[in-house]
């Protein structure tokens, strides 16, 4: 199984580059990591190019022009471009354990989208992260917000991931599905723009495609650090967009990922 690993990312290229060293040292390989880019500078693209020089696998930097927050445009141009059979998703907050790859690869299977388990580190321990520039160390460090979560075992995996049709407490940033699939519900909505529910209105459209959610627990383990709230003047009109979709039971966007495929 060929597996993309897509970041995304705007303008905070410290984070970001702890985010690409953390999947650049998984023990288990991407097939490529691409950082989808809602319109960074030019420093944000130089960190990728200095760590796309030496990585062990492709570095690829899908930028978009900066327009305002359109993290749906910036997600299915990046999964268009994507070689692999299975699509990965962080966000460039995120800093993985060694083994997520890994996990992952394990617990895919036809029918699903999973989402991984994730560590919130609290705003003091995450400027320490960043300063220190670490990528481990937090099981017993003080700062981690729900600890248990940075416990790994593959025992508990297998006892304590469970599947559901639901969508509540969706969360993109640590997420998994097959490319196919994606394409086949024409990706995420592109008339969303501006934070929040695309997220859950993509979810959505998986399940009524036919797809069980799989949520994996004690394994997959992402660290996301701290930052402040989103801009929220654009819910009002997701979550009436979201809303559509689940009374409806759509399955297709109009504004999608078939826009940039060939």
């Amino acid at each position: 199984m060929k597996i993309s690993l897509i970041i995304t990312t705007y303008n905070w290229k410290e984070a970001l580059e702890l985010s690409l060293k953390s999947g650049l040292k998984q023990v288990e390989k991407p097939l490529e990591i691409i950082v989808a880019d809602d319109g960074s500078g030019d420093d944000t693209a130089a960190i990728i190019r200095s760590m796309a020089a030496n990585a062990p696998v492709p570095v690829i930097h899908s930028r978009q022009e900066d327009k305002g927050f359109r993290l749906s445009t910036s997600r299915n141009k990046a999964i268009a471009r994507a070689r692999g059979d299975y699509i990965v998703l962080i966000d460039g907050d995120i800093i993985l354990e060694n083994h997520f790859i890994y996990d992952h690869a394990r617990f895919s299977r036809l029918g699903y989208f999973v989402q991984g388990t994730r560590v919130l580190l609290k705003e003091e321990l995450s400027k320490e992260v960043l300063s220190e520039k670490r990528l481990t160390g937090f099981f017993c460090t003080r700062g981690v917000e729900n600890r248990k979560n940075c416990l790994r075992s593959g025992i508990l995996a297998r006892l304590f991931s469970f599947k559901n049709r639901r969508m509540r407490g969706v969360r993109t940033c640590n997420f998994a599905f097959w490319r196919k699939d994606a394409i086949a519900i024409n990706g995420f909505n592109e008339e969303f723009v501006g934070w929040g529910r695309e997220d859950s209105e993509f979810t959505a459209r998986l399940i009524n495609y036919g797809l069980v959610r799989r949520n994996i627990k004690f394994n997959a383990l992402a660290y996301h650090l701290y930052h402040p709230m989103n801009d929220r003047s654009n819910l009002e009109d997701n979550e009436r967009l979201l809303q559509e979709t689940v009374e409806q039971k759509r399955c297709w966007c109009e504004k999608g990922i078939s826009q940039y495929l060939a």
